[in-house]
């Protein structure tokens, strides 16, 4: 079990608890904090204070934040086992979690690459609700399949084989998150699958959830952002397709949405408005709506503030 946190000091015991507490032997248990600075890592040694149970159980912290991608690859590497589980450090396992996957992966022969199970919706206070369904991957045969409709997919319900990390190597630091690079990792291998039981907990207002800008200045700091990591995603997919041997239809499928990726990048890194209309005018292969949305993002700003405020008033109104 990979566990990973980063600012999580309220919540990271419970995920701990929740590692030991796996009925599955032999476990090896990883618990990694990311260069958190909170009191995240003295957390973690609180819950692990005393602990002689079963699982052989490593704790770790970075001294410099790598990152979701960089930070699991790192563990990925360390971990000895043939199945590699993802651990969110605002989420829970159910004790049950580690035995029911590898029950599932034993009775598909060890063949599938990624399992994905469902989960159950936790708000902050612990209880449970619905239940989360992603998509289901069974039906993901190959790349065509993949690129006919990307799934939905919660990456803190997965399981890897070590497969995927011999074959594609690290994952390129960067990218927001690893859901999608791993699926089509284990979709261009051994396959991936679904596992329909709730065995992730998963809390609701962690760090993946939709946070709201509160300033023109916060919504392109973090359009700027997003803007990055789309383009370590894409570069990490087009790399790991090279390495699966269709690596010109992978260019040929992303050319669109990396157009508009590095469009949106040389808009904001700009030398001017004189530069940035000439990009305005010269990318053609860019949706117009979008090239002008850029500009003002990267040149007028302050035309979003009233939007913004406007959407702040509704908000507080109906609250």
């Amino acid at each position: 079990m990979l566990v990973i946190a980063y600012n999580q000091a309220q919540q990271i015991g419970d995920a701990v608890r929740s590692a030991l507490a796996q009925t599955y032997q032999p476990l090896e248990i990883i618990v990694s904090d990311d260069a958190s600075s909170d009191t995240t890592f003295a957390a973690i040694e609180a819950a692990l204070a005393g602990y002689d149970g079963p699982h052989r159980v490593i704790t770790r912290r970075n001294t410099v934040n790598q990152g979701i991608s960089a930070h699991l690859s790192q563990l990925a590497q360390m971990a000895r086992g043939e199945l590699l589980f993802v651990a969110a450090g605002d989420d829970m396992s159910a004790p049950e979690r580690c035995e029911r996957v590898v029950a599932c992966w034993l009775a598909h022969g060890r063949r599938p690459d990624l399992i994905a199970t469902d989960l159950a919706d936790m708000d902050e206070a612990g209880q449970l609700h619905e239940r989360v369904s992603p998509t289901e991957l069974d039906g993901y045969r190959g790349f065509d399949d993949w690129l006919a409709g990307r799934p939905w997919l919660i990456g803190a319900a997965h399981t890897w084989s070590r497969r995927l990390i011999e074959r594609f190597g690290p994952m390129l630091p960067g990218a927001a998150a690893e859901d999608q690079i791993m699926v089509l990792r284990a979709i261009l291998s051994g396959g991936a699958i679904s596992l329909r039981e709730p065995l992730v907990r998963y809390r609701r207002g962690g760090l993946s959830r939709k946070r709201r800008y509160r300033n023109v200045d916060e919504l392109v700091a973090r359009m700027r952002q997003s803007n990055r990591y789309g383009l370590a995603e894409l570069a990490q997919l087009q790399r790991d397709a090279d390495i699966a041997g269709i690596g010109e239809r992978m260019r040929a499928a992303m050319a669109p949405k990396l157009a508009r990726e590095q469009f949106i990048h040389a808009m904001f890194e700009a030398d001017g408005t004189r530069e940035r209309i000439g990009l305005l005018m010269r990318s053609a292969g860019v949706k117009p709506g979008l090239r002008m949305r850029m500009f003002l993002y990267a040149s007028c700003p302050v035309v979003y503030a009233p939007g913004i405020w406007i959407k702040k008033v509704v908000r507080g109104n109906r609250r």
